[in-house]
């Protein structure tokens, strides 16, 4: 019952309608959703690791914001002048936030993206469509892993020697540091010249090549569908009703809120968490079969 166990298709689906209306919708309750939702599924496939990352975003969030309402310069709701003379309005502080959670919403979706589309999944979508473009993004989301273990391997390798990014004074550690990232470099390049090469030489773009394929669309993954365009239905109806967006330039202005708007919350959160919800309940599935045995 696991997300990741639905077939590709089903998450590119997901992951395409997910990323694409957190970047359309700037109405901050459709926002906060698909913040809400990016960080808590990241946490759920990535565990400690994401949740670091994803809190370190908000600060950078926040310099954005001040960055943008800074230099940015709209709105008629003025708080404050700067050293230059121009005011910093609300309007501009407000559309600098919005601009910046919706940066980091999709940078946790991609998270979210790399920990369920794998190599082969990617393969299976794109490899008769585009081959070469299959070939590229295989390589690329398979190297990532490789790349932290290589650059593990590394530097363990060059702390025998005294080189490694934790020894000697500061000006040493930055020069450890870019010898490390250079031979990351040189090795990267070096793989990709010989994945491409070695696909090449098998015969990965001829034309009419087959590949062998686990994946098989059964009735678990057409219910599924069905529900993802339920509720992009509600979706298509939100935005002809203007529910998703808001004016910010010269000043704030939001439709008014209804009982309907509510129903189109509701849906989008029901759409944007259904993953999790299907994490969690193959999680205790498999806890109960586990513990039947």
């Amino acid at each position: 019952m696991r997300f990741d166990s639905y077939h590709p298709t089903i998450n590119l689906i997901y992951f395409v309608a997910a990323i694409g209306f957190t970047i359309w919708f700037d109405h901050p309750a459709f926002l906060a959703v698909s913040c809400i939702a990016a960080f808590a599924y990241s946490v759920k496939l990535s565990g400690r690791k994401a949740l670091i990352f994803n809190v370190c975003l908000i600060p950078l969030i926040l310099l954005w914001t001040a960055w943008y309402s800074y230099y940015t310069h709209f709105g008629v709701t003025k708080l404050h002048v700067n050293f230059a003379g121009n005011s910093i309005t609300l309007e501009s502080i407000v559309y600098g936030l919005v601009i910046g959670v919706t940066a980091a919403a999709v940078i946790m979706w991609m998270s979210c993206v790399f920990a369920v589309i794998s190599s082969d999944k990617i393969v299976y979508l794109f490899g008769r469509v585009s081959p070469r473009l299959s070939l590229f993004l295989s390589i690329m989301l398979r190297s990532v892993p490789r790349v932290k273990q290589m650059a593990r391997k590394i530097n363990t390798s060059r702390s025998g020697i005294g080189c490694g990014l934790g020894q000697g004074q500061l000006f040493r550690r930055f020069i450890n540091a870019v010898r490390l990232i250079s031979i990351m470099i040189s090795w990267t390049m070096e793989s990709f010249a010989s994945s491409s090469e070695s696909m090449k030489n098998r015969g990965y773009l001829l034309k009419g090549r087959t590949a062998f394929s686990i994946y098989r669309f059964d009735n678990r993954d057409r219910s599924f569908v069905v529900f993802v365009f339920v509720c992009l239905t509600f979706m298509m109806m939100a935005i002809m009703l203007n529910q998703v967006t808001i004016l910010y330039d010269p000043e704030i202005i939001i439709n008014r809120i209804t009982v309907t708007s509510y129903i189109f919350y509701l849906v989008y959160a029901i759409l944007l968490f259904s993953p999790m919800f299907l994490q969690i309940s193959g999680e205790i599935k498999f806890k109960r079969c586990r513990e039947g045995i």
